[in-house]
């Protein structure tokens, strides 16, 4: 008994030595701090911080700063800038970068210029030491930033011009640090400049030119092996960090480096997605959080008043600095008071670079504890802050938006019916749906599976069953839902037409394959029989690559196209996809559909980038296939018999589209037509 009582004692003795338990304790941790704060509307980001000093080597030494801590303290680090560069939606930041320079500017400049004067004449602090100090006040750390990505908020252009005056600030930051450094250590030589200047470079073209490269090799040629591809992305991830840190930048840059080439390459919808966003949130990021409430000592506070004042001058001055410019670009940019503080609360938070600088001139002997303490505590500070008010403007924010998707312009509930018959294209198909599916609507895709009614009808069932329940696990992967739906029919059309009409489908989406004889299976009697029995919207994809692989959109409206019933609805799809893809988009039409296309795009504010080419001849649109690559989408509007825009030789595009670019990935798009006017049509053959 003695001897277990020694053992128990001895494996709970403060600081705990033993692993399992430790991380037994971070994820109990984990667990209970955000939804207990949750419960008296705290953001569950300060519960973990807050649990970091209590059980921290200041606190209860329960856990102390050892490797493993500080290996997922730095873990979720470059997770949150990874997440940040690949959530950054790049054709939003593209149209923003003016902004996001003069937003990144503002909040360098100010904060730098009130902390030098305040460090120097205030506290009493030679020019080295208060340069370096004042600039600790211009950087900030993104560590509110999945509080607006759990509110839907993420995508607003507030948002988007933050992090992008994060690289400017942060990479202007650690040039100052570079320059001190060299100063103290062995002074300004030319030397030092053309070394910085070499390596910064080197690693821009390698992380740019090399990273698209390999990724686009790996997802091409790698294509069904999903676990390896959050792998392969943390691998990048940790290398481009690595990378940063030898050419004498931060990690941190690193990683959001990666994240924005890796961008394109993982859609929002994805299966990669929500794992790379689930492991994140769920552990290393809230693993981040704790370490930083570890470094807070609160027995500084008690140490005289030179460690008080310092901490209170340091932290003033810097949510002061932070303020001022988070004011000045709002009033500029005429943003909302919710924009406004939105941006304050993404661009006061202090812990990564703050950290990075002052340990750094902490090393170098020009900072001394009184600035490290108190840097401790202003990121303490400025992480409660930064969470009460990002939470408090990021909930007003997502009210004013109603987490809409911007291109929402259908006043009913969208439901995407999607037959699926061949398991290799089963994945393509699905994930094709979730991409252009409004988000706004919280019904699921509909996966459909008919069978002929025939002596094999049983034995085709079965097997249908096991297709649909891949389509399960795949859409679950997306944490994206998907009703199935099984049944037996005298033909595949009159199922799909029956189905679609119990479900209530507004857009109905097709697998193309180039192994069967698309006129004899489609244009030959299935799809004219499909369009003439229904009048929702209809594409027939054909998908010869994974999405994430495509680099552009190539639209082709025949001429009054806009003049159409559906024209909104077919748009505003092609437009999501094209955004969730962050691909171009040509135009090929007359002058006049393109006007209204864009003013679409005016209108409902949205970031695609259209390039335009006059084009009226639609019967001779393969002469256009010049100007296609193998990574294109090639989308073609085929209105039905009796629309407006109409032409007769439309109905062989499917043939040709199949007979001439099979190898390439195409949508053939037609759209839907007024219920009303559709039976009264069909009325007429009755």
């Amino acid at each position: 008994m003695d001897k277990f009582l020694e053992q128990l004692n001895h494996e709970f003795h403060r600081p705990f030595e033993n692993s399992v338990l430790i991380f037994c304790i971070i994820l109990l941790i984990i667990l209970l701090a955000p939804i207990l704060l949750r419960k008296i509307r705290i953001p569950g980001i300060i519960g973990l911080i807050v649990s970091g000093i209590i059980i921290g080597p200041h606190g209860l030494n329960m856990i102390e700063q050892n490797a493993a801590v500080d290996l997922f303290s730095t873990i979720g680090l470059l997770y949150i800038m990874f997440i940040a560069g690949l959530e950054l939606d790049l054709k939003e930041f593209s149209k923003n970068k003016h902004k996001s320079v003069i937003f990144g500017f503002l909040t360098f400049i100010f904060p730098l210029a009130i902390g030098l004067p305040v460090c120097m004449y205030l506290l009493g602090y030679g020019f080295m030491t208060s340069l370096l100090t004042a600039s600790m006040f211009a950087t900030h750390t993104l560590v509110t930033y999945p509080i607006v990505s759990r509110l839907g908020v993420s995508k607003n252009e507030a948002v988007a011009i933050t992090v992008g005056g994060t690289i400017l600030t942060d990479t202007a930051v650690l040039i100052i640090l570079a320059v001190v450094t060299g100063a103290v250590e062995g002074g300004l030589t030319s030397e030092l400049w053309i070394r910085l200047g070499i390596s910064f470079f080197a690693f821009v073209a390698f992380v740019v030119l090399v990273i698209p490269a390999v990724s686009g090799w790996f997802f091409r040629h790698w294509e069904d092996e999903k676990h390896a591809h959050y792998i392969y992305v943390l691998t990048i991830v940790f290398f481009c960090a690595f990378i940063a840190e030898i050419a004498g930048l931060e990690p941190i840059l690193g990683a959001f480096a990666a994240g924005l080439v890796l961008n394109k390459f993982i859609p929002h919808t994805s299966p990669l997605m929500n794992r790379i966003e689930f492991v994140g949130n769920s552990l290393f990021i809230p693993f981040f959080l704790i370490s930083v409430g570890m470094l807070v000592n609160i027995d500084v506070l008690m140490q005289g008043p030179s460690a008080l004042i310092v901490a209170a001058a340091l932290t003033i001055v810097s949510l002061f600095g932070k303020w001022i410019a988070s004011y000045l670009i709002a009033l500029f940019m005429k943003y909302s008071k919710a924009q406004r503080n939105v941006i304050f609360g993404l661009s006061s938070a202090h812990a990564a670079a703050t950290l990075a600088v002052i340990l750094v001139g902490y090393r170098i002997g020009i900072i001394d504890e009184n600035i490290l303490n108190g840097t401790v505590i202003l990121i303490l500070i400025t992480c409660l802050v930064a969470s009460f008010v990002t939470e408090s403007a990021g909930k007003s924010m997502a009210l004013v938006e109603d987490r809409k998707d911007p291109t929402t312009s259908q006043n009913h509930e969208e439901k995407i019916l999607v037959p699926i018959s061949n398991p290799d294209t089963m994945e393509r198909l699905v994930d094709f749906a979730l991409t252009i599916k409004n988000p706004v609507y919280d019904t699921p895709i509909y996966g459909l599976a008919v069978v002929q009614d025939d002596e094999k009808a049983q034995v085709k069932l079965s097997e249908s069953r096991k297709i649909l329940e891949k389509a399960i696990a795949h859409a679950s992967s997306s944490d994206q839902q998907i009703e199935v739906i099984t049944t037996i029919d005298q033909n595949v059309c009159d199922g799909i037409r029956r189905v679609s009409k119990e479900v209530a489908a507004t857009d109905i989406i097709l697998g193309s394959s180039s192994k069967v004889a698309f006129s004899d299976r489609f244009f030959g009697g299935f799809i004219h029989t499909l369009l003439n029995s229904t009048h929702q919207e209809v594409l027939v994809y054909n998908p010869s690559m994974a999405l994430n692989l495509h680099q552009n959109v190539r639209l082709i409206c025949p001429p009054h196209s806009e003049k159409e019933f559906g024209f909104h609805s077919w748009l505003e799809k092609i437009m999501r996809l094209a955004g969730a893809l962050t691909v171009d988009i040509y135009i090929y039409s007359s002058k006049t559909s393109y006007d209204n296309i864009n003013n679409f795009i005016r209108e409902n504010k949205l970031s695609n980038e259209v390039k335009h080419k006059d084009f009226n001849e639609i019967e001779d649109f393969l002469v256009l296939a010049k100007d296609f690559k193998k990574q294109d989408i090639i989308v073609v509007v085929s209105p039905r018999k009796g629309s407006l825009s109409y032409n007769s030789v439309l109905d062989m595009v499917p043939i040709k589209l199949n007979k001439h670019l099979a190898a390439y990935s195409y949508i053939v798009v037609y759209p839907k037509v007024e219920e009303s006017k559709h039976l009264s049509e069909i009325s007429q053959y009755v």
